[in-house]
């Protein structure tokens, strides 16, 4: 039997990784093993190829700002932060459920950090995930209208399993503002989960956007479903610039 054009037809087919463990086998037999095992091990390696592949576009998608893993998380630092609940959250149970997560604490406590790395965790378990800081969010939104990419964007947004919003309450949104972030989460109320980070207390929120009647509609979609983490604490940066210098 000839094997390069078997070989040529699994590429074709775009079967990558069953091509590669063919050339495999053939370059090193297995005697011992019957067809049945020999194709699974063929469907294996194209099964993890793809997914390794999937994987890479989900974070590379998400555009994280910091290279986070849960299995870093800092629980010594005293910051308030509840390890049980945190494993609670580490098991994704709440994205399926469509529930969101606020975050908030004083500077440097390590926020952004621990919403990266369950977004990164998402990710890894299959969900899809985006990071956005308010501030750069807004201007992307600006530009999109410009460019008459607005709806598309929105529709992009709106598919997300897992949104993260990060800076949220460092400065004061627009009436344009206030209701493309009505625009966003209403897309996603009870469909998709949603991450925001804060320096701001929850309490404070409805006064940081600054229209009762916006303020009420954002809250009710973003507050009604929402599990709260809030941290306090010295900041994180002092610790690690303190052991930097050795003066820790």
């Amino acid at each position: 039997m000839l094997n390069q054009p078997t070989i040529e037809k699994l590429r074709s087919l775009k079967l990558t990784g069953m091509a590669e463990a063919f050339c495999e086998q053939l370059e090193k037999p297995l005697p011992d093993f019957d067809f049945e095992t020999r194709l699974g091990l063929l469907i294996d390696r194209e099964w993890y190829l793809r997914e390794n592949r999937r994987l890479s576009r989900r974070l590379t998608q998400a555009k994280l700002k910091e290279t986070a893993c849960v299995e870093d998380i800092d629980y010594k630092h005293p910051r308030k932060l509840n390890k049980s609940v945190m494993q609670e959250l580490i098991r994704l149970q709440w994205i399926p459920k469509h529930l969101n997560l606020l975050i908030t604490g004083p500077t440097g406590c390590g926020k952004t950090y621990i919403a990266c790395a369950l977004a990164h965790t998402a990710c890894l378990n299959g969900f899809t995930a985006k990071y956005y800081r308010l501030p750069r969010l807004w201007q992307e939104l600006k530009v999109a209208k410009a460019n008459g990419s607005y709806a598309s964007l929105l529709l992009q947004m709106a598919k997300i399993d897992l949104l993260l919003l990060d800076d949220w309450g460092i400065a004061a949104p627009d009436e344009e503002q206030r209701r493309d972030l009505l625009e966003i989460l209403d897309d996603r109320y009870q469909r998709k989960s949603t991450i925001v980070t804060s320096q701001l207390p929850t309490t404070h929120w409805h006064e940081h956007l600054n229209d009762a009647t916006l303020a009420d509609a954002i809250l009710d979609r973003l507050l009604h479903n929402a599990i709260k983490l809030e941290l306090d604490g010295d900041s994180l940066r002092k610790k690690q610039k303190a052991l930097q210098t050795g003066d820790a």
